[in-house]
């Protein structure tokens, strides 16, 4: 149930950080440029928020027997769209390094999901 729970509050964080986004940092992202770069890190952590919901029923379910993609996908989560989130409010380009090692998790997180597929349930 944990994956199901953290899911679901990664999902509430999204849409609670995209409307401040859009609302209260609306300025800064606008004088920054940044305005499409935050909508990609809350966008990316909406679709992964999704997978945490997914591999956590899977794992409940117990057709997936690792936790790792949901740490993968959290990871992921913190690394992309919290460089991308940083970047975008304080205009500091070099976080932008960072984020395709967020995006790495995330690819490798979706191979873990599909190579832990527990064989027997198919």
């Amino acid at each position: 149930m944990i994956g199901i729970k953290i899911g679901i509050i990664f999902s509430l964080l999204s849409v609670l950080i995209g409307a401040f986004g859009a609302h209260g940092l609306k300025d800064i992202l606008i004088k920054h440029s940044t305005l499409e770069t935050f909508q990609t890190a809350v966008r990316y952590q909406m679709f992964h928020s999704i997978a945490i919901l997914f591999s956590g029923i899977l794992i409940h379910l117990n057709l997936v027997e690792s936790k790792l993609p949901l740490i993968l996908f959290i990871s992921g989560i913190i690394v992309f769209s919290g460089s991308l989130y940083i970047l975008s409010i304080t205009n500091i380009k070099w976080l932008g390094a960072i984020t395709p090692i967020g995006g790495l998790l995330f690819i490798v997180g979706w191979i873990t999901l599909f190579l832990s597929l527990n064989a027997s349930k198919n």
